[in-house]
């Protein structure tokens, strides 16, 4: 083989050698500005470590005590979240139809407020499994109801019926009571008010608070119903793309149905009666 020959060959294996290291080293460099730049929110908690969780005002999911602290299910839930996690919680608290909008604009990392688990929910945000069940149900103003023979006589133009906006009772009564007035407010608060005040004639609402509403104001308020209109199930909401934050939620949520944690704080908000004297009751 001549010397130019081989020269010619030396040059060429040089530079698919210099070529091919080049392209080697950029996907890699590709690779790591993408990693970077799409790491999941359950890095990003745990590298803050701060935990942004949104709630909104439902007794006995979130509720304000007298002195601003902030107690109930939901808060206990995302407390032993955040521990289990080596994190702090971080609250904030949201008018019901701001939560999601809050989620996807990332200035929360989860929702833990007892969100219903629905189809159209599941188009915006990615749902962990259920860790909690309810029911929506309804109370109504006893004195504008008196006359009322059932709840179907609350199904027509001449009655008001209140939800939160934004909620899936919204939706629920909108269906059930088509034929009546509906009127939304953006707090549960400002719901209850109304029903007890005779601005409304009933409101629909998840049973807990209901039930609640009727058994602290027997003789302006009641519970017509015997079973709620809607059986629900509620799961933690985080934005979409976050595999990773949905397998450690979901393994959360097994491990302490496993323990009875779970079971044993819903009991205590939902069945029990000791953290009612503690709180400062509306009026």
């Amino acid at each position: 083989m001549h010397t130019h020959q081989v020269f010619l060959r030396r040059l060429l294996c040089c530079i698919a050698v210099l070529v091919g290291g080049s392209f080697s080293l950029l996907p890699m460099a590709v690779a790591e500005n993408v990693s970077k730049s799409q790491s999941g929110t359950l890095e990003r908690v745990l590298e803050k470590g701060t935990l942004r969780v949104g709630v909104s005002l439902f007794t006995p999911w979130t509720i304000k005590h007298s002195d601003g602290k902030l107690v109930g299910y939901e808060i206990d839930v995302a407390k032993q979240l955040a521990k289990d996690l080596g994190v702090k919680p971080e609250f904030q608290v949201l008018e019901w139809e701001k939560i999601i909008p809050t989620l996807l604009n990332r200035e929360i990392d989860i929702i833990v407020a007892g969100i219903i688990i629905t189809p159209q929910r599941a188009l915006k945000v990615n749902f962990s499994q259920p860790y909690d069940s309810s029911g929506i149900g309804l109370v109504t103003n006893i004195a504008l109801t008196k006359t009322f023979k059932s709840p179907k006589d609350l199904n027509r133009p001449d009655v008001i019926i209140a939800s939160v906006t934004g909620t899936i009772s919204e939706d629920l009564a909108r269906r059930v009571f088509s034929k009546a007035t509906l009127k939304t407010f953006p707090t549960s608060q400002e719901a209850i008010e109304a029903v007890k005040s005779g601005k409304v004639h009933g409101y629909v609402e998840h049973e807990a608070i209901t039930t609640f509403v009727a058994l602290d104001h027997p003789e302006i308020v009641d519970e017509p119903l015997s079973k709620p209109l809607l059986e629900t199930k509620a799961g933690f909401a985080v934005n979409k793309k976050d595999p990773d934050f949905i397998n450690f939620l979901n393994a959360w949520i097994i491990a302490h149905e496993a323990d009875t944690w779970l079971a044993s704080v819903h009991k205590y908000w939902f069945e029990g009666v000791e953290w009612r004297k503690d709180i400062q009751k509306t009026p």
